[in-house]
C-alpha cells in the first residue's frame, strides 16, 4: 500500500506543488490549510509521515505537534518553515520533530528526507492506534471502540476497517479493499466486499458511529470524521 503524506501549509501554491511531487513519488497524499485541521487530521494516526509548516493560522505547527505528541500519536513529523535560526529548528526537534526544513527547499532533498522517515518508522515498528472523529481502532489489541463503547467485530471486519480508517480521508475502490483484506482480487467478488462493509456499518451504528464510514458512489467507500469533509483535500482513490 502506497505511503500516506499529510502536508499541512497555507500556501496553495506549496500545498498543490508537494502534492503533486509526492503523488509522483508514489504516495497517497492529504493536505490541509490551517492548523487545527491538519490536527484534527494527524491526530486520526492513519498517515505514515506528516509535513508541517509552522506558521499556520488558527494554530501553530509547533502547538500542533505538541499536542500530537502529548496524545502519543508516533507519526514522523517534518517541520517546513521560512524561519531558518538555530533556536527555531531547535525547538521544533525538542517538540518532538524527526526533521526540520526550510523554506525555499529542494524537492529532491524534501523526498530523501521523507524516505528516511518513513523507513525509520518502519524499522521501529511506530504503529500506534487509528482514530477518526470519537473511533478508535487499536492496531496492538485488535480493539474498536466509539468513545468508551466497545465494538465486537470479526477478524475479517477488523482488517477491513482498519484498511479504511488507516486512509482516512481518501476513497478506498473495492479492488483496493480486496487485495488487503482478501490478499487477492480473485479471492472474493465485490459483493463480498459490500456485504462486509455493510456488517461493519451495522455494527458501527449501533453504538452511533453510522456516519463514520460512507459509499462514494461509483469509486469505493470513504472513513472520516463527517466535520472534516468539507475541509480535506485527498489525492483522490488509489
Amino acid at each position: 500500500m502506497k505511503p500516506r503524506v499529510l502536508v499541512v501549509d497555507d500556501e496553495l501554491g506549496v500545498r498543490k506543488a508537494l502534492q503533486r511531487g509526492l503523488k509522483a513519488e508514489g504516495m497517497d497524499v492529504v493536505t490541509a490549510a490551517d492548523g487545527p485541521t491538519g490536527l484534527q487530521l494527524a491526530a486520526t494516526g492513519s498517515f505514515d509521515a506528516v509535513l508541517l509548516d509552522i506558521m499556520l493560522p488558527g494554530l501553530s505547527g509547533y502547538r500542533v505537534l505538541q499536542q500530537l505528541r502529548a496524545q502519543g500519536v508516533p507519526t514522523p513529523v517534518l517541520m517546513i518553515s521560512a524561519k531558518d535560526g538555530e533556536v527555531d529548528q531547535a525547538d521544533g526537534l525538542d517538540l518532538g520533530a524527526d526533521g526540520y526544513l526550510v523554506k525555499p527547499f529542494s524537492f529532491v532533498v524534501l523526498v530523501a528526507q521523507v524516505r528516511a522517515v518513513l523507513r525509520r518508522a518502519t524499522a521501529e515498528g511506530v504503529r500506534g492506534p487509528l482514530r477518526v472523529g470519537a473511533l478508535t481502532v487499536d492496531r496492538a489489541t485488535r480493539e474498536v471502540r466509539w468513545g468508551e463503547d466497545p465494538v465486537a467485530l470479526s477478524p475479517r471486519e477488523f482488517a477491513l476497517l482498519e484498511v479504511l480508517v488507516g486512509r482516512a480521508g481518501t476513497v478506498v475502490t473495492k479492488d483496493e479493499l480486496l487485495r488487503a483484506v482478501w490478499g487477492d482480487e480473485q479471492a472474493a467478488t465485490r459483493n463480498v466486499v459490500e456485504v462486509y462493509v455493510g456488517y461493519v456499518r451495522r455494527k458501527l451504528d449501533a453504538v452511533g458511529a453510522g456516519e463514520v464510514v460512507r459509499t462514494v458512489r461509483g469509486h469505493g467507500y470513504l472513513c472520516s470524521d463527517p466535520r472534516l469533509d468539507e475541509v480535506i483535500t485527498a489525492a483522490g482513490p488509489g
